[in-house]
């Protein structure tokens, strides 16, 4: 059996060491990241506005040609 200052090492270098290296790496993260302009924002949101108008379209269309195959197959 290892000693127990063996076993609180191989812990640290486990467990304490990545969250604190994770930790370091977050907060430096934090400090980098800056809050849009207002052009910035509004091509932000225009863009995720059309990405779900489009992944919209795409679901209602597999919809509308779903219907009428699954009548076909049940025959209902």
């Amino acid at each position: 059996m290892p000693a127990p200052s063996t076993e609180k090492e191989g812990f640290n270098e486990v467990l304490v060491e990545p969250l604190k290296q994770f930790a370091k790496d977050s907060m430096h993260l934090v400090k980098k990241c800056t809050k849009p302009d207002r052009k910035e924002f509004i091509s932000i949101a225009r863009a995720t506005g059309i990405g779900f108008c489009i992944m919209g379209f795409i679901g209602f269309f597999v919809k509308l040609i779903h219907i009428p195959i699954n009548n076909i197959l049940v025959g209902n």
